[in-house]
């Protein structure tokens, strides 16, 4: 109770420094306040000690329902409405997105699990889709917290920069928006730099990004069906054996059970039988969810321990964040041709 309690006052502070500065997304600020607890000795030994057991709930528990209810945000029929020529041009995106980024990632020497969550948050949906990941290919806890805090670094880059380079690059705000749905991180972070250039961007942001989320599970099945292929064969070599025939009760599911009940809010959605209202509520429960496993992970992290991995983390996330930002943009003139 005192780390969720802990971040149910964080969540509520979120909200409030959103409400009062907008451009700044909730969930960014729930990240930022995890930070500054961790950080800060009173409150280090509040969220480092007694309050951990229920962040690391927060964190994992809090995630996986915060990525359910966040199927309600996405309709197949708004993504079909696009044609299917900007649908294979997302698709592509994502794809050279989640290769490229992985590859700089292993360039700059990171750990095979930190590339593969980043690679995952960059190329789809952010923080929700590195705790989506992270569940199907048990990653551990503690590896999630550097990729949380490189997307959550660049997708705010983004917020103040992308904005500055509309009128540089000649953008109508119809290709600014179509440019921020297929390049930035997070959901949050698309609304807060969409929203500069007017209703129009906003709208083809979100729903460009919203095809990108949605992909979310097909990656995270594909995900699964390797760690299920790896493990077979390793026990086809003897690992079952060494293991005392084990490994075959350590498979993880093809498709994790909170990406079925994401699917099935998908459905639901989609059929158009939901009143404004059930989907409000919906989007609120989503950032309370989410504010507070963003929360749960950022108060895990120790800048000391995050500054002794050197600049190669920062240095493979900018690199990432401007690869991704190119192909948006490409993607987006292709796409408005």
């Amino acid at each position: 109770m005192p780390g969720l309690s802990a971040a149910a006052v964080a969540v509520a502070l979120a909200f409030s420094l959103h409400a009062l500065f907008p451009a700044l997304p909730a969930m960014t600020a729930a990240v930022g306040l995890g930070l500054l607890a961790a950080n800060i000795p009173p409150a280090a030994g509040l969220v480092g000690g007694i309050g951990r057991p229920g962040l690391n709930v927060a964190g994992k528990t809090l995630m996986r329902a915060g990525i359910v209810v966040l199927g309600l945000k996405v309709s197949v029929v708004d993504v079909l409405d696009l044609g299917w020529v900007a649908l294979l041009l997302i698709l592509t995106v994502v794809l050279l997105g989640f290769a490229g980024t992985y590859a700089i990632c292993r360039l700059f020497r990171l750990p095979e699990p930190v590339s593969l969550l980043i690679a995952t948050g960059f190329s789809i949906c952010g923080a929700s889709a590195i705790g989506a990941m992270a569940a199907v290919r048990r990653i551990r806890h503690a590896d999630t917290v550097l990729p949380v805090a490189m997307v959550t670094l660049c997708g705010t880059l983004a917020i103040g920069v992308l904005p500055l380079l509309m009128q540089p690059l000649g953008l109508t705000p119809e290709l600014f928006g179509a440019w921020t749905g297929a390049s930035v991180h997070d959901v949050g972070q698309v609304v807060a730099t969409a929203q500069t250039a007017g209703a129009a961007a906003l709208s083809l942001a979100v729903i460009v990004k919203l095809s990108r989320v949605i992909l979310l599970a097909p990656v995270v099945a594909l995900a699964g069906l390797h760690q299920r292929w790896s493990l077979n064969r390793v026990g086809a070599a003897g690992s079952a054996r060494a293991n005392g025939g084990s490994d075959a009760a350590k498979q993880p599911p093809l498709v994790p059970l909170f990406i079925v009940g994401f699917l099935l809010m998908v459905a639901v959605r989609s059929t158009g039988w939901l009143p404004e209202s059930v989907l409000a509520a919906g989007a609120i429960l989503q950032d309370i969810l989410l504010g507070a496993a963003l929360f749960g992970l950022g108060s895990a992290v120790r800048v000391r321990e995050l500054l002794g991995t050197g600049p190669r983390a920062l240095y493979a996330a900018l690199v990432s964040w401007l690869l991704m930002a190119g192909l948006g943009l490409g993607a987006a003139h292709l796409m408005l041709a």
